[in-house]
């Protein structure tokens, strides 16, 4: 199967299901000729991964409920993969791996934001909020480093990945901040806008600078350039366990919309 077959494979599964099968990283990938790993692929089916990521699996629309996601699960369950996404945490989805035996292990909540007035920006003592500027993509991926260390997607993202996310065609430097003090730049948010829906792509603070508002004052620094651009939906990505964030996420009015589920065995 070509990468083009995936990339199509793909796009028919997320207008049926209105939600992609594949994530960023693995579409990236798939793009790019690489880091991914494919487990199966035929005409209407492919179980695929970025890098080490768990696996993904897809179906085409129209050769669904034949055997095939079952078959496909099967053998990767016999030939010793764990981890599976399920994007959305579709009803079929959800039933195919409860059958299978696999459990819950993590939740990561998609949150929704309906803008209708212009956020307010704090300014935190100290810190200065600025657009990025070349010279900063080092510093924001050590941050990004530190802190997501015990994320196993965003804390994996090193120079060449940073590179490869900001040649994506959605990729605008004006939509990309820092917060600096004393010279140092001590946190970042990173915005993206496809398909008309703004995002909290990255709210990075390094766990030195924690407290103050620091997260709060770059989330909405984002918000604002959103606003500002003509965004008034904006989505964000966070784990069902960070209760900080989500605090935070709350308070600025974002609300539960969709979910993935990581199954494992």
């Amino acid at each position: 199967m070509s990468a083009q077959s995936i990339i199509d494979l793909a796009e028919a599964a997320r207008a049926a299901d209105g939600v992609a099968p594949f994530n960023e990283a693995t579409t990236i990938a798939v793009e790019n000729e690489g880091p991914w790993r494919v487990f199966h692929e035929e005409d209407h089916a492919a179980a695929l991964a970025s890098g080490d990521a768990p696996v993904e699996l897809a179906v085409h629309p129209d050769h669904r409920r034949q055997g095939r996601g079952r078959a496909l699960l099967d053998r990767l369950l016999a030939g010793g993969e764990e981890a599976f996404w399920s994007h959305g945490d579709l009803p079929a989805a959800r039933a195919l791996a409860a059958s299978s035996g696999l459990r819950e292990a993590r939740t990561l909540l998609v949150l929704r934001l309906s803008m209708t007035t212009a956020p307010e920006v704090p300014e935190p003592e100290g810190v200065t909020l600025r657009s990025f500027d070349e010279s900063d993509a080092d510093a924001i991926v050590a941050i990004n480093g530190r802190a997501f260390a015990s994320h196993p997607e965003q804390g994996a993202m090193d120079r060449a990945d940073f590179d490869r996310r900001r040649s994506q065609p959605w990729f605008d430097p004006a939509g990309l901040f820092v917060a600096e003090r004393e010279s140092h730049v001590v946190g970042f948010h990173w915005t993206k806008v496809e398909g008309g829906v703004g995002e909290v792509y990255v709210v990075g603070v390094d766990p030195d600078a924690h407290g103050g508002g620091l997260g709060t004052a770059l989330t909405a620094r984002g918000l604002r350039h959103l606003w500002d651009s003509g965004l008034r939906t904006v989505d964000l990505y966070v784990e069902g366990d960070n209760a900080p964030a989500l605090a935070v996420y709350r308070r600025l009015g974002f609300a539960e919309h969709a979910r993935d589920v990581l199954w494992t065995s």
